[in-house]
């Protein structure tokens, strides 16, 4: 049950949220900003008066999201409007108050709103991080829909898009990527997009080191230790192998990126659309 909307964030430690901010602008500028911008250029993520719902987890990634949509909306290049979304889908207090000092100290306006999402996936046995992630967005979707907004932004960084290619291919056998927007096919007029999907995680990591943030890394109620759950998972060991592959080549995490940009539809035995899946050699018969 979703209870009423709370706004923290209005006081914020100046030092602090002056600091990042400067920081944005110079030392971070090429590593974190113009990613960000270029990607919103490039994939036509924001257009002139959109109202878009930065949602915020909590974690490193969305946080620094939340800074580059401040920054960019400082530059006033065209009108929209954000809206700083945080959902709580059940959060220990310790975790909560840890959003809440977070956005206090960095100078972002948050609106929260409560579900019960834990709650309603707890003793799930199959796959209860997938349907947690699916309510999750839907109740994401449905609340800025509900504010007025016509995009949400998820803070899904370049890393987590080449991991996403491996392990379809590797776990799902599959060609697949984690698009830079797409569109709701529940909530009409609404559109997923991901600014900061030019920027590298290092440099996001890199970032919160240098101000000694101290973000939520895991809050899911249901893992105690998530360090040793994440070291157990498909996506850490992937994470691994192309930290392992760049060692050799420097290339590799680009080359993977690039991989789903240059398809050879030539060589490919099959595909799949939305009218079913397709084979070379039946369409050659035919």
């Amino acid at each position: 049950m979703m209870d009423e909307m709370k706004n923290r964030g209005e006081t914020s430690d100046m030092g602090m949220a002056q600091r990042v901010e400067e920081g944005i602008r110079t030392t971070f500028s090429r590593r974190l900003f113009k990613p960000f911008a270029k990607a919103i250029v490039e994939y036509s993520l924001l257009q002139p008066n959109d109202r878009v719902a930065v949602c915020m987890s909590g974690g490193k990634d969305s946080m620094l999201m939340a800074k580059l949509f401040q920054e960019l909306k400082r530059h006033r290049k065209f009108p929209f409007e954000i809206v700083f979304l945080v959902m709580d889908p059940g959060y220990s207090r310790v975790n909560r108050e840890l959003i809440e000092s977070n956005a206090a100290l960095l100078g972002i306006p948050v609106t929260i709103f409560e579900t019960d999402i834990f709650e309603n996936v707890y003793g799930v046995e199959k796959s209860p991080c997938y349907l947690c992630a699916r309510m999750r967005r839907g109740h994401l979707y449905a609340k800025a829909k509900e504010l007025g907004c016509n995009k949400i932004a998820l803070g899904h960084h370049y890393d987590d898009v080449i991991e996403t290619i491996l392990m379809g291919m590797l776990y799902g056998g599959q060609v697949q990527t984690m698009l830079p927007k797409l569109q709701s096919t529940n909530f009409e007029g609404m559109q997923l997009i991901r600014p900061i999907y030019l920027v590298r995680e290092r440099d996001i990591i890199a970032w919160r080191e240098e101000y000694g943030l101290r973000f939520l890394r895991c809050a899911c109620k249901f893992t105690a230790d998530c360090a040793a759950y994440d070291a157990d998972s498909k996506r850490q060991r992937v994470k691994e192998l192309i930290r392992e592959l760049s060692r050799e080549n420097q290339q590799v995490a680009q080359n993977i990126f690039k991989s789903v940009e240059n398809v050879s539809l030539a060589t490919l035995i099959s595909y799949k659309d939305r009218q079913g899946v397709h084979h070379r050699f039946d369409e050659e018969e035919g």
